[in-house]
């Protein structure tokens, strides 16, 4: 993927650490060649993201919160006064209170309903609006999603009900952009080992029960997960938009587990 992206500049939002999913697609993208911006939110996340960024060429941090209109309002009028444009930008932006990713998905409760909405679903759109208008020569959107959209997974209760949301603005997004040559597509790992994962009840033993059964009896890794937002922010992919597209070793494919595990 040497030079797939050169010459374009992106924004990742929601790096955490490492291990994170983010910083999978962001090391992928500067790999190929890509110029990189940072979100993060308040001082801590700031000195864990200041030596990834810093490792990949990038001294451009912002601080944001994505619940705040003028932080966000700040925060893209600082990418805009430092670049003009940008090609692309990856949201990687999702929560829930840790207490409710567990138990009956019947007990979620208002507060966290809408918080979770709002921070894992709403955020996207919010900032793809703002995005796109630093895209006049088109460019891309990318999200992250998972499986519990649509089938449900243990303990992933009002986060499968965000994901959907998620999904479907994906595609509600897709059609009004496409117009402007802007793509907005979504990336559907299986479980992974990230901060954001652990905070899911059950998760060791989801993770370990795909990576026993996925047809490629193995989970996705964060190389394959940036190789995949590479295609999809690069020319190569042109032509997809609106697709939810699955990095899970196939998990997806199954109705249920293989024969010696049953």
């Amino acid at each position: 993927m040497n030079g797939q992206m050169q010459g374009k500049r992106g924004v990742i939002m929601g790096v955490a650490n490492e291990r994170s999913i983010a910083w999978g697609i962001a090391k992928a993208m500067a790999g190929a060649g890509a110029e990189l911006a940072f979100t993060y939110q308040g001082e801590a996340f700031g000195k864990r993201v200041e030596p990834l960024a810093a490792s990949v060429g990038s001294s451009l941090l912002v601080d944001v919160d994505v619940t705040d209109d003028a932080s966000l309002d700040a925060a893209f009028a600082q990418v805009k006064a430092e670049w003009g444009t940008i090609d692309f930008l990856v949201h990687a932006i999702a929560f829930s209170d840790k207490a409710e990713l567990t138990g009956r998905f019947i007990n979620t409760s208002r507060a966290n309903f809408a918080q979770s909405l709002a921070i894992s679903c709403f955020s996207f759109i919010d900032v793809s609006r703002r995005a796109a208008e630093l895209m006049p020569e088109g460019g891309t959107l990318l999200t992250l999603t998972y499986q519990g959209s649509n089938r449900v997974t243990p303990f992933y209760n009002v986060m499968g009900v965000a994901k959907a949301a998620l999904e479907s603005s994906v595609r509600y997004l897709a059609n009004d952009l496409g117009p402007d040559g802007i793509r907005v597509n979504a990336i559907s790992p299986g479980p992974m080992k990230t901060l954001a994962g652990a905070a899911i009840g059950g998760a060791r033993k989801t993770f370990k029960h795909t990576d026993a059964n996925a047809p490629l009896r193995a989970n996705a890794t964060l190389e394959a997960v940036g190789g995949t937002a590479v295609y999809l922010a690069s020319d190569a992919g042109a032509c997809t938009t609106g697709e939810i597209i699955r990095v899970d070793g196939g998990y997806h494919v199954l109705g249920m587990p293989q024969p010696d595990n049953l």
